[in-house]
């Protein structure tokens, strides 16, 4: 499996897990070594919600109720193809991934090619040396909060269980950090000195919205449309990773900034949104712990530029909303190989200049307790069981509560 495969798709195995396929199907082509890499999961998922209050960006069901589901965990499934070659003193490759869901929903489905949903995550090239770096132009994960969710356990298993995005379950994104997504992007990316790198690029520019509530109550919406502002996304990152006999680590910070240009019937202009984060992780006789940090301005919570911005009372300006968060996390290794973790994570947004009453509804923290049990029964094959609590509250003081527990597997090759 190519070393952007392991990142994007297997990172947090490398750390949580023993049975991390380390390769891919390799076939030599000419010029060109092909690697086929990927995963294949599925989990059924038993979710028990209480509270039926509306919670608008709250991760707890907001229905009373007690469901199953069979779906993908945090991760869909994976299919890559990637190749490299060595041209005219430069390091050639290039990526394409398909994530196929394995979730089902009603009959006649597959007559009416409602197959769980297709991703399209990754469509890159690279070029560099290692002299020099590389230069990634291409869609592929985000920069800013990437080793956050790289380093979550839950990308091994489901998390949070009331909510999903697309084909997958969220796992701790939005009760923990932000979510690096897959953007279009150029980026270069520094060699290793002695464990030190770091990556700085532009990315497409994106809508910004932001959830309201009129003085009278009703629910609007205000968007910046997408793709309108004169200047990208900048993002960056920055680690530093160690090993000193049996103690190994990583530090890092990541950070991004974007205007998001004007909102639709307000008079806001040039506005600009920003977010910075840190973590680490920390390695030894079996037990890994992690800690991390995030904070911005307009940001929003859970998705980049959700709900970053409220209304200025009752003038037609939006102010960009606070928010912060960040998780904890550890993790053992038992003598049978199998790994136990357990973490818990929050992500807060901030009213703006509001009043309480327009934004009651408003989500004001997501709280995640996670148990998580990861077995490795072959070298490529995990088995997992995990048990959540997700926690919702809004700015009128109400909750919602979610428990779910999952069992499933998880295939690298």
């Amino acid at each position: 499996m190519n070393k952007n495969i392991k990142l994007a798709v297997a990172g947090a195995v490398l750390a949580l897990s023993a049975s991390a396929a380390n390769a891919g199907i390799v076939i030599p082509a000419g010029d060109w070594s092909l690697d086929i890499g990927g995963n294949v999961n599925a989990y059924a998922i038993w979710n028990k919600s209480n509270g039926n209050n509306v919670i608008n960006g709250g991760l707890a069901n907001s229905t009373k109720n007690t469901n199953l589901t069979m779906n993908n965990g945090l991760l869909p499934n994976f299919l890559s193809v990637s190749g490299s070659t060595r041209q005219n003193d430069l390091d050639v490759s290039f990526t394409i991934s398909l994530q196929p869901g394995s979730g089902t929903s009603g009959a006649l489905q597959d007559v009416n090619h409602n197959v769980g949903g297709l991703n399209n995550r990754q469509a890159f090239l690279t070029f560099g040396d290692k002299s020099w770096g590389s230069v990634k132009v291409g869609k592929d994960l985000g920069i800013f909060a990437s080793d956050a969710i790289l380093s979550d356990m839950t990308l091994l298993g489901v998390g949070a269980g009331g909510a999903s995005a697309g084909n997958t379950t969220l796992g701790r994104i939005g009760a923990g950090y932000i979510y690096a997504d897959w953007k279009a992007q150029i980026a270069y990316t520094t060699p290793n000195f002695n464990g030190f790198q770091a990556t700085v690029g532009i990315s497409q520019p994106w809508a910004a919205s932001s959830s309201l509530t009129s003085l009278t109550g009703a629910s609007t919406a205000a968007t910046a449309s997408s793709g309108t502002s004169a200047a990208p996304a900048y993002e960056g990152k920055a680690s530093y990773s160690f090993a000193v006999n049996d103690v190994t680590g990583k530090v890092w910070v990541s950070g991004i900034s974007q205007r998001v240009g004007s909102f639709v019937g307000y008079t806001n202009n040039d506005t600009v949104a920003y977010a910075g984060d840190i973590g680490a992780t920390l390695n030894v006789a079996g037990l890994g712990l992690t800690g991390y940090y995030y904070g911005g301005n307009g940001i929003g919570t859970t998705g980049q530029f959700l709900n970053g911005y409220g209304k200025n009372g009752s003038t037609t300006n939006l102010d960009a909303r606070d928010s912060d968060g960040g998780y904890v996390q550890a993790t053992y290794t038992l003598p049978t190989k199998t790994k136990i973790g357990a973490s818990w994570g929050i992500s807060n947004l901030d009213k703006a200049n509001e009043t309480a009453a327009n934004v009651a509804s408003l989500v004001k923290e997501n709280e995640l307790w996670t148990v998580g049990v990861y077995h490795p029964l072959t070298k490529h094959l995990n088995l997992v069981a995990e048990w959540n609590n997700t926690r919702s509250e809004n700015h009128g003081g109400q909750r919602n509560t979610s428990n779910s527990g999952s069992l499933g597997a998880i295939l690298f090759f």
